[in-house]
């Protein structure tokens, strides 16, 4: 399978490098992404682009991965090419419904939102984030445009729904995914409006693509192969 890998806010298509082999040695091809582009829908063209230009565009041979912010750009990419896509992963992340805003709690200051302080994350997030990591993700980190942050996904071909996904929880266990799914929690409404969705627990903090890469890859490797 062509596997797109979706990085979440800061990150660019490095993070994901500790991940590859896993899927590499599966038998997969990995296409790890830098997300480009002013406002939501420039970033999600640009993954669509990205889409387009590998595998066999008559075939459904891609699983998109997304990850934490990431996951809802992924599913508008889904939305875009439901047709390619044979399942879609959400890495600590969950879908958004049409027009929702990822819930992220940032405000933008001089048109962009640079990686906040550690002390802003909560101890969840960190988990398992050695000091070296900290670093390197913040030396490389790039600033999210303010667009990008406050912008809606929207959301408008029924299909995407029928596609299986995949949730890989590292901050919450499946019990509570599923019950905030039952309770019609805001940010996981449109889960639980797919018809064909689980849950894989990796229990870490925010980034499991640096603190568990091989375990991270093996799941996707899984899910990729079904």
């Amino acid at each position: 399978m062509e596997i797109v890998l979706v990085p979440g806010y800061w990150l660019t298509a490095n993070v994901w490098q500790g991940v590859v082999p896993a899927l590499e040695a599966a038998g997969h091809h990995a296409h790890p992404v830098t997300r480009t582009g002013a406002d939501v829908p420039e970033q999600v063209a640009s993954i669509v682009a990205a889409v387009d230009a590998i595998g066999d565009p008559a075939t459904c041979d891609v699983v998109l991965v997304g990850h934490s912010a990431g996951g809802p750009l992924a599913d508008a990419v889904l939305d875009a090419r439901p047709d390619r896509v044979s399942r879609i992963v959400f890495v600590d992340s969950a879908p958004l419904s049409p027009g929702d805003v990822v819930p992220s709690g940032l405000t933008p200051v001089d048109g962009v939102v640079p990686l906040p302080e550690w002390d802003d994350f909560e101890d969840a997030d960190l988990m398992d984030l050695t000091e070296e990591q900290r670093e390197a993700m913040r030396r490389d980190a790039v600033p999210e445009p303010g667009d990008v942050v406050t912008g809606a996904i929207e959301l408008t071909d029924e299909r995407r729904r029928a596609v299986p996904a995949t949730v890989v929880a590292c901050e919450f266990t499946g019990a509570d995914l599923k019950r905030w799914v039952a309770a019609g929690e805001d940010f996981c409404r449109e889960l639980g409006t797919l018809s064909d969705w689980e849950v894989v627990e990796l229990p870490t903090g925010h980034w499991p693509m640096l603190t568990r890469p091989a375990e991270l890859g093996a799941i996707l490797a899984e899910a990729a192969s079904r």
